[in-house]
């Protein structure tokens, strides 16, 4: 029986298109063949309403599965989207680092969940809250590979290194298969200096880590999750889809699929 391979989407610095690639890059998945069930579990549930789901409809969510053990057949919503299902998240998710604190092997729930799906699926795709919490240690506890959607700023350099930081704790203690698939350059602009002096200052120290693909800056990307679809539903031409497709054949590629 094959599992999955489960990746996480991390980077405890908001606003840096975290949500946007978990969401594009699972939708292109799925749309190339693979069964994709995403995870959202960042409390905000903004990769909920990415694919149409309305908080309302919602009868479990991942919080129902870390703290209460719920089944995933319990969680999982199929998306309008082909191959794509979902484990949604609503606000209630905020309340499970407290309730996490006293249980034992605290930092394993999320796998026990995963490790339940069998052969269901051929990728996990989880967002992670933007912060490094007990709920971003149960993603990477259970992932394979993450990845890190980063901005081309420099704040964004200086979180990078403590993220690195926490990859390498959570693998010494919980997860030793746990490895970096990418580092994924986002809302990017060629034509500032700023973006540029970045992306050098990233291949200076991790260029072997580095997606050769960047993902712009991009009016359809913003668009997108007021519609609930991802970008190639929402507009299928965009340079932006196109550099999703791109990144996304480069995530299969790195995980031996394509």
């Amino acid at each position: 029986m094959s599992v999955p391979y489960v990746i996480s989407f991390a980077n405890q610095k908001g606003g840096v298109g975290k949500t946007t690639s978990c969401v594009n890059i699972a939708s292109c998945a799925a749309a190339m063949g693979q069964r994709v069930l995403l995870i959202d579990e960042d409390p905000q549930g903004n990769s909920t309403s990415g694919v149409g789901i309305t908080k309302k409809s919602i009868k479990k969510s991942v919080y129902d599965a870390l703290v209460d053990d719920a089944a995933p057949e319990d969680c999982i919503v199929k998306t309008e989207f082909e191959n794509l299902s979902i484990v949604p998240s609503n606000i209630s998710l905020a309340g499970a680092e407290f309730e996490l604190v006293d249980m034992d092997g605290r930092e394993a729930r999320l796998k026990q969940f995963i490790d339940k799906l069998g052969d269901s699926f051929d990728l996990v795709m989880i967002d992670c809250p933007p912060s490094l919490s007990m709920l971003t240690i149960n993603a990477l506890t259970a992932s394979d590979g993450v990845i890190i959607p980063m901005q081309c700023e420099y704040y964004a350099l200086e979180g990078l290194t403590q993220l690195m930081l926490t990859i390498r704790n959570v693998k010494k203690l919980y997860n030793h298969d746990l490895s970096i698939l990418g580092i994924l350059v986002t809302m990017y602009n060629g034509r500032l200096n700023l973006s540029t002096q970045v992306l050098d200052e990233i291949k200076k120290y991790y260029a072997d880590k580095l997606f050769s693909t960047t993902i712009p800056r991009a009016v359809k990307l913003s668009e997108a999750p007021g519609f609930g679809t991802p970008i190639n539903y929402h507009d299928k031409y965009s340079k932006a889809c196109q550099s999703y497709v791109a990144a996304t054949e480069e995530v299969l590629g790195r995980i031996g699929i394509v």
